[in-house]
């Protein structure tokens, strides 16, 4: 850890603290700055501030900045179905069984592990060590597109648009019963399970904001083919708000699916996102088919 002390000129009265910093502090992002004042690493005139604080100038800032870490994560030569790259990013189709980052027990064959190897080390470091380059993620079970930054501006960028709710996302999930309306919303807010810290539960309480909205696609006689959309991005949203009306994912055995044998885990794919380019501007909107497991229960349901 190293300590910073800076002095705030008059010029800097009236911007944030958060703005400020990022621009006296080189190398360092703004989201990045963001963490070290929450984690009250920062002082103005020897009291913690938040990072919308405003400076009047003059202040005496102090910054404790922790020694960069290496990055423990070995690069894996995993295949990846990539749709999309550039300088700034990828947009992956993860398959199904695949962790995102690494966590105890999982300190391999993640999706991290696979993009390290593929942009050898080119990724954005905003969210730590175990997860260079990971703006979103998706569960182990769930397939689909997700986009992996490969600089800090594109992280930024990403991070941002999915904090205003504007990066379309399109989900098609596999439902148990039959629903009376062809479309609906879920607005509830979900938190941590506090018996079962392994699943989220409607919360009112504690809970976050988290709202989805479902429409049906196809029926068959005891589950239903829903696209569902996000516009918010809680753990396990779509899985906790179908269990919580009665509609569990199928084969999602943790909020109250049946299994359906050999593919174990629950039916919910990412088709498809939408979000602009952090450099260009343009809206870009990609969309990946089904996974074949998933197309194959279609058709017997079909039968």
């Amino acid at each position: 850890m190293s300590e910073l002390q800076l002095i705030s000129e008059w010029e800097d009265g009236g911007k944030r603290l958060d703005a400020y910093l990022s621009g006296v502090l080189e190398g360092y992002s703004r989201t990045y700055v963001q963490k070290l004042i929450d984690q009250g690493t920062v002082l103005v005139d020897g009291r913690a501030r938040k990072a919308s604080f405003r400076l009047e100038g003059e202040e005496e800032i102090t910054v404790d900045l922790p020694e960069k870490e290496t990055l423990a994560v070995e690069a894996e030569d995993i295949p990846l179905d990539i749709v999309f790259e550039d300088e700034y990013l990828m947009v992956v189709n993860k398959p199904k069984g695949m962790v995102v980052h690494p966590a105890p027990g999982h300190l391999t064959g993640t999706l991290v592990n696979a993009v390290l190897y593929h942009a050898a080390g080119s990724l954005s470091g905003i969210n730590g060590v175990l997860r260079p380059g990971i703006v979103h993620r998706i569960d182990k079970d769930t397939t689909g597109l997700l986009i992996v930054c490969k600089n800090d501006t594109a992280h930024e960028s990403i991070a941002a648009q999915l904090r205003d709710h504007t990066i379309t996302r399109r989900y098609t999930a596999l439902a148990e019963g039959r629903f009376k309306e062809p479309e609906g919303e879920v607005d509830a807010p979900i938190g941590r399970d506090s018996k079962n810290r392994l699943r989220m539960g409607i919360d009112p309480k504690n809970g976050r904001e988290a709202v989805t909205r479902w429409k049906v696609v196809d029926e068959f006689r005891n589950y239903t083919l829903l696209h569902c959309r996000l516009l918010t991005g809680r753990t396990h949203q779509i899985r906790v708000h179908m269990a919580s009306i009665g509609h569990p994912l199928a084969g999602d055995v943790l909020y109250g699916g049946k299994s359906l044998g050999k593919e174990p885990g629950q039916y919910l794919h990412a088709g498809l996102i939408g979000f602009t380019h952090p450099a260009t501007g343009e809206y870009l909107e990609f969309e990946a088919p089904l996974p074949e497991y998933f197309a194959e229960r279609l058709r017997k349901l079909e039968r």
